[in-house]
């Protein structure tokens, strides 16, 4: 039997350009791919540091970074809310503790640490020579955090605890909802002095440093890190908080003046299309 085959008689041209149009087509799906979001919360005293760090991960992974800044216990509570979210930083280990339900197993590390400082006015700088100081009557407002509630305010009541000094100055305590408020007092008279993180204070324009709590005699201060069950990017956000733990990010951290607490991994999950 002869079989006749019918000849394509689609033009050259017509042919060269489907093919374009197919490759064209993988690689918005891949670039698609690529343009994955990750949602963090954060403390409030990451707020400046972390928008670099989202800057230089989107522009390594293509990956856009959304960061949502606040006291670290409100971010808990909107979690255990239901918020959706995918990484949750952090400033101390009970506020991670109270979501340790929504914590995707084996995720959560120790990330960063941090150390107490005492800052003022920068139009009324002063020296202070240790925090005993803050017993000088004439300082008569005294900014920090919640002691309650707000980990800076927490780390700062037990230092003042452990100098013997806090119930001699707990009556001139005006608590703030976060770091950044109590920093705010300061910066805008409410407040002579505030108790806060060093770092704050290197990003504070209307504030200065009296006093550094050295890192030896301050509390044990902590950023734990982790994914949540309830974030909807989890691939994403394996890759990075991965990348939080990598040598660049290690850099934008350190710069910023925190301290690291974890080793850099040997390798570090990569978006591959």
């Amino acid at each position: 039997m002869l079989v006749r085959l019918k000849a394509d008689t689609t033009p050259l041209m017509s042919r060269h350009w489907a093919a374009v149009l197919v490759f064209v087509a993988a690689a918005a799906a891949c670039a698609s791919a690529q343009r994955q979001e990750v949602l963090v919360s954060a403390a409030a005293s990451l707020a400046d540091v972390m928008t670099q760090v989202a800057r230089a991960y989107e522009s390594r992974s293509g990956v856009r970074v959304t960061v949502n800044t606040g006291a670290s216990n409100t971010l808990a509570r909107q979690i255990i809310a239901g918020a959706s979210v995918d990484v949750f930083i952090s400033a101390d280990e009970t506020q991670m503790d109270s979501v340790r339900g929504e914590i995707v197993p084996g995720t959560r590390v120790d990330l960063l640490s941090n150390q107490l400082a005492i800052a003022v006015a920068a139009d009324r700088p002063r020296t202070m020579r240790t925090a005993r100081d803050l017993i000088d009557p004439a300082i008569k407002r005294i900014g920090m955090g919640d002691s309650t509630a707000v980990p800076a305010g927490v780390y700062a009541k037990a230092y003042l605890e452990k100098l013997g000094i806090w119930n001699q100055i707990s009556a001139r305590v005006v608590p703030s909802a976060s770091v950044r408020v109590a920093l705010a007092s300061v910066e805008n008279g409410a407040a002579d002095v505030a108790i806060v993180y060093k770092t704050d204070i290197a990003s504070a324009r209307r504030a200065t440093l009296a006093l550094a709590i050295p890192v030896s005699e301050g509390p044990r201060i902590v950023y734990p890190a982790a994914i949540l069950r309830g974030g909807r990017h989890r691939d994403a956000a394996v890759r990075f908080l991965s990348w939080l733990r990598d040598a660049e990010a290690s850099a934008i951290f350190r710069a910023a003046g925190f301290i690291r607490l974890v080793r850099e991994p040997a390798t570090i999950g990569r978006d591959r299309c």
